[in-house]
């Protein structure tokens, strides 16, 4: 979660939500995983926060939903504002080339909050924050990486599901020391006074360091991926909890639910 400072560092969150942390999925369920698409840029990516590269704008746009029966068990008042769907809409996209993953953000948000200071923080129990969950589909392990609106990070690892809600995968250090983002906004931070309008978030994921725990994230190697957003601010009924692809049950460790990560060459590319 975080801002208009473009802050360099570390990032993606740990102890999300509750909810399982199934990565078998249900019988038939692994040959229909939503397919998420990144598309090859050979033209540098400078991680600002800005997204303003022509490569983002060719690459595909996911976008965030509200999970399975989100707000059933809320007062009526709750379902009725969240009846139309999502209220503070927001996308993402990816990019990648021979050095990084690139994941992109742009969110609505009429009240931009981001409460925490420092890096490698739970910055989804202190604001807004973005998050990206990745994972070798073949393999126990997974990373969980924040970026906020002020564009503080954090940078996850976590050996295998079993082990998630242990004080050692909260490291204080970055589980990725080449994981880079940035953040920019369009509002007043922790100001809710006034309307805001969106932030936006660039994340650079580098392969080699993904390689060197005992996969590598090259075409045809099967990976995992995940997005989710806390969306906290006075307009909402509640705090407004996204993700993509479709949360179908339990929470954001859910493997379940993740979609199989498709590095594609963009039109013209060999």
């Amino acid at each position: 979660m975080r801002a208009k400072i473009m802050r360099w560092a570390f990032g993606i969150p740990l102890l999300l939500a509750a909810g399982a942390c199934s990565s078998a999925p249900e019988p038939g369920a692994a040959a229909v995983r939503r397919e998420v698409t990144a598309l090859r840029t050979e033209a540098p990516v400078v991680i600002d926060g800005k997204l303003d590269e022509a490569a983002w704008r060719d690459a595909p746009a996911h976008t965030l939903l509200h999970y399975r029966d989100a707000f059933k068990s809320e007062a009526p008042d709750v379902q009725e504002f969240f009846r139309n769907g999502v209220v503070e809409a927001g996308t993402i996209r990816l990019l990648w080339d021979d050095t990084n993953l690139y994941v992109g953000f742009e969110l609505t948000d009429r009240d931009i909050v981001a409460e925490g200071d420092a890096d490698q923080e739970l910055h989804y129990r202190k604001g807004d924050t973005a998050e990206i969950f990745l994972k070798p589909a073949e393999r126990s392990w997974y990373w969980e990486l924040y970026v906020t609106p002020r564009g503080k990070t954090s940078a996850f690892f976590i050996p295998g599901c079993g082990l998630r809600d242990l004080p050692s995968t909260i490291s204080a250090s970055p589980a990725l020391k080449g994981f880079r983002a940035a953040a920019s906004y369009d509002g007043t931070p922790n100001d809710s006074r006034d309307t805001d309008r969106k932030w936006c978030a660039e994340a650079a994921i580098p392969r080699a360091e993904l390689a060197a725990a005992g996969e590598k994230l090259d075409p045809g190697i099967p990976w995992l991926i995940f997005f989710g957003r806390y969306n906290y601010g006075r307009h909402l009924a509640v705090r407004e909890n996204t993700a993509f692809p479709l949360l179908q049950k339990g929470g954001f460790h859910s493997q379940f639910n993740y979609g199989s990560l498709r590095l594609r060459s963009a039109p013209g590319q060999p």
